[in-house]
């Protein structure tokens, strides 16, 4: 019987050359925050992102980074209270909305970034009126821009998890519906909820367009400041940005794979 999938020869291969793509320029910038002025190699210039002389021209990408993980705490908190009870109530109490509500949902991986921020700016002229123009505002349209990726990572526990039956169960028993939901349907959806969370945190780290067109400081913005002036400052935070994000997909590859089992 002839396979049909790649030989193991094939997939090393691939793995390698994949590999090879990914790693080239992660090592490259690597080298480059290692260079000296004297042609060798050192840690000085990761030494002094501590040194308090270069405070000042590090205090953009600080505050950039304190600002976005703001704006990842907010954006999570929207997912988990806005976005989940939403999917929770269309699949108990509206399954014929499902398919338009996943369309709704979905759409803004569609729109590019620069069309929904000419949509969002006379919206966020009024929220600036009456709620201030804090960084953290931005948390809004952030909330827009990782609906569909939360959506599928919360989905695809609730496709796991018998909710109708679990809800049943529990309002039988005299539960009420805060409580059927914070007691009995998160804890079946923890996996989809922490997914979804992460990955939303991954999102929020690594946008730039938003932020940068709407004149807000994250931490994207702030490295481009810096680097006019530092170039090596924010080479060294990218890579650092790039393991912790690479950290989380493998925390979301684990939680994917606990939910597979889950279904299976």
């Amino acid at each position: 019987m002839n396979r049909l999938g790649p030989s193991r020869t094939t997939r090393w291969v691939i793995g390698v050359l994949v590999g090879a793509f990914f790693a080239v320029p992660l090592v490259s910038t690597f080298l480059f925050t290692l260079r000296d002025p004297a042609g060798g190699l050192s840690f000085a210039r990761w030494i002094a992102l501590f040194d308090p002389a270069a405070a000042a021209t590090l205090k953009p990408i600080w505050t950039g980074l304190g600002n976005s993980l703001v704006l990842a705490v907010v954006t999570v908190a929207i997912v988990l209270l806005l976005l989940a009870p939403t999917m929770i109530l269309v699949n108990l109490r509206f399954p014929k909305l499902k398919p338009a509500f996943e369309f709704a949902v979905l759409l803004p991986i569609s729109i590019p970034a620069i069309v929904l921020v000419v949509g969002l700016a006379p919206i966020y002229l009024q929220i600036g009126r009456a709620l201030g123009t804090g960084t953290w505002t931005l948390a809004f349209a952030y909330g827009i821009t990782v609906l569909p990726f939360a959506f599928r990572s919360i989905q695809a526990s609730i496709d796991a998890a018998d909710l109708r039956t679990l809800s049943e169960a529990a309002r039988s028993l005299g539960a009420s519906w805060p409580t059927v939901v914070l007691k009995v349907l998160a804890p079946n959806l923890r996996q989809g909820l922490l997914a979804a969370s992460l990955i939303s945190i991954a999102v929020v780290l690594g946008e730039f367009t938003i932020a940068s067109l709407l004149n807000r400081q994250v931490f994207q913005t702030a490295m481009v400041v810096v680097n006019k002036q530092d170039p090596y400052a924010p080479a060294i935070f990218t890579l650092l940005a790039l393991v912790f994000v690479f950290l989380l997909l493998l925390v979301i590859g684990r939680v994917a794979r606990g939910t597979g089992k889950a279904r299976s």
